[in-house]
């Protein structure tokens, strides 16, 4: 399947990984689905669900999201906008970014976010303890050139549409209110900050969190879809052991490019915790690209 980027970036985003994760979820699927941690919403905007209940803590992602669905942001502003800023960023230099910043970390607008996001060192999001957003500049002053410009307004065209056409709800709100709000007949997908490893998430995640979450999605009234990690070269999920593996589990590699040095850029085996009975569960290897070799070595699928 051919899988839509979103406007808004973020390290650990599931883009080559829905595939795998939609192909569980049954074709006569008419619930909600519900995403407690939404993050970019790639999966959601990819699985198209006809209902769907979109939450995080993070009120950023809530409010562009929610914006785009209002009305109060469209292609056509999105583009008017970072065509404006983007002239005066290659004009000024990272004096203008930081000026946007603190611009956005006082107003909160959403089209600053999306500015801010998109120009940021490494597509990270990050807050410090008071809430402000506090990634450095990419240094590159000609980041917003017309080409772009152009696949952001796509993207964000390609998510209205998807708001447009669905019923699709969003919520600032913690994770286990977002879990108890799911019905018989949804099906609740949960990708929350892997425990034990670099993240960059609104909230810190800790052991405390990891068991609240699964004791949430264990006393769930539908089933659920969690991705985490397994294990890579150096260590292992303990979590895995001590308590999702109660639950189905499969398990695939995938490369992560986290963080801003070499030694946090290797490959991981990914895995999904989930209630769906994955007796049956076939998903064919990836089509091998020349381009992606050095990247994406041949994967593995197995039940653990």
């Amino acid at each position: 399947m051919k899988v839509s980027v979103p406007p808004i970036k973020s390290q650990g985003i599931k883009t080559k990984l829905v595939p795998w994760i939609k192909s569980l979820v049954p074709e006569e699927f008419n619930g909600r689905w519900v995403e407690p941690f939404m993050g970019t919403g790639v999966v959601a905007f990819n699985v198209a669900p006809d209902k769907a209940l979109m939450c995080d803590t993070n009120p950023h992602l809530i409010n562009f999201y929610s914006a785009i669905k209002s009305g109060e942001i469209t292609p056509e502003i999105v583009r008017s906008y970072l065509v404006k800023e983007g002239a005066l960023l290659l004009e000024k230099g990272d004096e203008h970014y930081y000026s946007i910043r603190e611009r956005f970390n006082e107003s909160h607008n959403p089209l600053d976010f999306l500015f801010v996001n998109r120009s940021g060192f490494n597509g990270m999001i990050r807050f410090n303890r008071k809430g402000g957003f506090n990634i450095p500049f990419c240094k590159k002053p000609t980041r917003f050139a017309q080409a772009y410009v152009t696949k952001i307004v796509n993207q964000v065209s390609n998510v209205s549409r998807v708001i447009a056409a669905k019923d699709f709800d969003f919520k600032c709100q913690s994770f286990d209110k977002t879990i108890s709000e799911a019905k018989t007949g949804d099906i609740i997908y949960c990708d929350p900050p892997y425990i034990g490893r670099h993240v960059d998430y609104f909230n810190s995640w800790d052991e405390s969190h990891e068991i609240s979450l699964f004791e949430s999605l264990s006393k769930a009234h539908c089933d659920f879809i969690l991705s985490t990690w397994h294990h890579n070269d150096y260590r292992k999920n303990e979590y895995i052991e001590s308590h999702w593996n109660k639950f189905n589990i499969l398990t695939r590699e995938h490369f992560y490019h986290v963080g801003g040095s070499e030694k946090n850029r290797n490959p991981m085996i990914e895995a999904i915790v989930t209630t769906i009975d994955t007796k049956l569960y076939e998903y064919p290897e990836a089509p091998k690209q020349e381009q992606l070799t050095l990247l994406e070595p041949k994967l593995h699928y197995k039940g653990a």
